[in-house]
């Protein structure tokens, strides 16, 4: 029964991608929530369609366009983790859905339709991209560890928040092999899981943002923390922390080393 409601979650999402690459494609109608965080129509399109698909199966959900329920048992929805690349044209973003039963992670899946980059896991049976297992990096030296982070949208009026960026930058990068900034934490997250970076930190994240990430970095044997170095809360937290687990410990003393 599990494997069957994941298959029938994947296939559901794959159709979803078909929305998302039209819109990636064409010409869009983009508005502001903002003064840097953008919404398109194909944001709300592809969460429409997700919902309407999902709404038979039993869980309450959690978007990032609508109204949000108690979290539970769960369908947490980001139609587009990415939306200032997807209005741009830049091809790093992705549909991000994390399905949970009793507030525990059970399916994830992060679909990047556009370079045709699907990763999912369900919790206890490993990550995988594309139908191959996936696994972190192995390196546990900081100065060749590649770091991803991000910028907030809090930034354009946060001053607080934009100094803890760039302080934070400034520790980190003299100590680490570089650091990337590509636009997509759920994609972020998936490169960790991938062994394509080392660690990765942002803070302000929401739930869509990581819901089904942080169980593809688990299940391909990483860790997830927030700066503290403690159990992260995506409904709390301000700071996420990712890593092959062998560099996280550094990686979070840098991180709360300006406090």
């Amino acid at each position: 029964m599990r494997i069957k409601e994941f298959e029938e979650f994947k296939e559901i999402i794959i159709k979803a991608g078909e929305i998302f690459k039209e819109g990636f494609y064409s010409s869009k109608e983009i508005t502001l929530k903002g003064k840097k965080d953008l919404v398109t129509e194909y944001d709300v399109k592809i969460e429409e369609f997700l919902k309407e698909k999902f709404k038979n199966f039993g869980y309450s959900i959690i978007a990032e366009e609508s109204v949000k329920d108690e979290f539970n048992n769960s369908i947490i929805i980001d139609p587009i983790d990415g939306t200032t690349n997807f209005a741009h044209q830049i091809p790093h973003c992705a549909i991000s859905i994390g399905v949970y039963e009793n507030k525990k992670p059970n399916f994830a899946f992060v679909y990047n339709p556009i370079l045709n980059e699907f990763y999912t896991a369900i919790a206890g049976e490993g990550a995988y991209k594309n139908g191959v297992k996936i696994q972190v990096s192995r390196n546990d030296y900081f100065q060749r560890a590649l770091i991803a982070t991000g910028f907030p949208y809090s930034s354009a009026d946060n001053t607080d928040d934009l100094d803890l960026v760039i302080r934070r930058l400034h520790k980190i990068l003299p100590k680490c092999q570089d650091i990337r900034r590509l636009g997509s934490a759920a994609l972020d997250l998936c490169y960790v899981a991938e062994g394509k970076y080392e660690g990765f930190y942002e803070i302000n994240l929401k739930p869509w943002d990581v819901s089904a990430g942080m169980l593809i970095v688990k299940e391909a044997g990483g860790k997830i923390s927030n700066d503290r170095g403690e159990k992260y809360d995506m409904f709390k937290d301000k700071c996420i922390v990712a890593s092959n687990s062998l560099i996280h410990t550094q990686l979070v003393d840098l991180l709360s080393s300006d406090k």
